[in-house]
């Protein structure tokens, strides 16, 4: 975690505050290593301080060996406040995407002659690039849900519940060593695969229906997201052009996204596609996200995404999808990791049209 801190201290120089303070979970993750429910990290430019109570001194020191671990016995704002004035803080950052108002409040009351600076995306930027250990773990995480995914395929048929089917996907990633699924799974069947967001429904899947499932795993705190949609019985011809046309932008995407593209060219790699064929309004989503601790992280790859440059090291997903109303939709998704030549794909499920009779 040492060069972490490293990077993390190029925020306080860049922003001209002598104190940080990371109450996400994410972050304080990603910071420390402490991977308990509660705390908060304090950074300056020579302490770092986490603030946990009495119920995680042990695991905060036994993970977080690069930090000194203050004990908090009333509020942990008081304690917060007791080493701001001890470190003589009097600018101190904090993340503005995470701190509720109330909080806030909190701290303008509490932290008197602290000036409290919003930091947006500070620490989320420097998570944009993973290192080796990183991406190990994102590995994993993706090899599980590529697992559960060929697991599903043996028990998957007319007659079940979508709900089933997601609690059967989770089981397994759970029995292959996840902590669970990194988000709610979408299980989304019929005239439900047109939505793009479907959450696993009641719905009885049936024959003749695309079934959209897009999910992920959660391993030691890093996540998955992979998307692949199959076919109950024999499809129909529009169907096949359907998957085939979303099957043709994703593998453009995927192997022609590389580092100094912007998110605006690498969304255009698969919308083009689509947009060609007289398909654009039914593909109403950004072509992807990235994906670490958190399922949606920065970059993006949108027609919004201003500024941003793909660099070796990013994690991003290439999703593209077409979504008709009242027939169906098709959405297929992996995970990739942008390299200094290309991308490491890693989602392996196969992506041909499945078929299950």
């Amino acid at each position: 975690m040492g060069s972490r801190l490293t990077k993390i201290r190029s925020i306080l120089e860049d922003s001209k505050i002598n104190g940080l303070l990371l109450t996400s979970a994410s972050n304080r993750r990603y910071s420390t290593g402490f991977t308990g429910s509660s705390g908060y990290a304090l950074i300056t430019m020579q302490e770092a301080l986490f603030i946990t109570d009495f119920r995680y001194i042990d695991q905060a020191k036994e993970q977080a060996p690069d930090f000194k671990i203050v004990q908090h016995q009333g509020p942990i704002v008081d304690t917060v406040k007791e080493l701001l004035d001890k470190y003589a803080i009097n600018s101190l950052g904090f993340e503005e995407d995470f701190v509720t108002y109330a909080l806030y409040q909190q701290f303008d009351k509490k932290f008197s002659g602290v000036d409290l600076v919003p930091l947006a995306q500070a620490v989320e930027k420097l998570r944009q690039i993973k290192d080796e250990a990183e991406l190990a773990l994102l590995r994993k995480a993706a090899n599980i849900a590529d697992q559960a995914f060929s697991y599903i395929l043996t028990v998957i048929k007319p007659g079940m519940r979508e709900v089933d089917v997601a609690t059967q996907m989770e089981n397994k990633m759970k029995e292959l060593g996840a902590k669970g699924a990194s988000f709610d799974i979408i299980i989304a069947s019929g005239h439900r695969s047109a939505l793009p967001h479907g959450i696993a429904s009641d719905k009885i899947i049936e024959a003749g229906d695309f079934v959209t499932m897009d999910f992920g795993a959660l391993y030691q705190g890093y996540v998955s997201d992979i998307t692949r949609t199959i076919v109950m019985g024999q499809p129909s011809e529009k169907q096949r052009e359907i998957y085939n046309l979303v099957l043709e932008a994703q593998l453009n995407g995927v192997n022609n996204l590389k580092a100094g593209m912007t998110g605006i060219e690498g969304d255009a790699l698969t919308r083009e596609i689509i947009t060609n064929r007289g398909y654009g309004e039914q593909f109403g989503h950004g072509t992807g996200h990235g994906v670490g601790m958190d399922v949606h992280e920065e970059p993006r790859l949108s027609p919004k995404a201003e500024g941003v440059i793909l660099k070796p090291g990013m994690v991003v997903t290439v999703e593209p999808g077409v979504y008709i109303s009242g027939f169906g939709g098709v959405r297929i998704e992996d995970d990739v990791v942008i390299t200094e030549d290309g991308v490491e794909i890693l989602t392996k499920s196969t992506k041909e049209l499945v078929v299950i009779a």
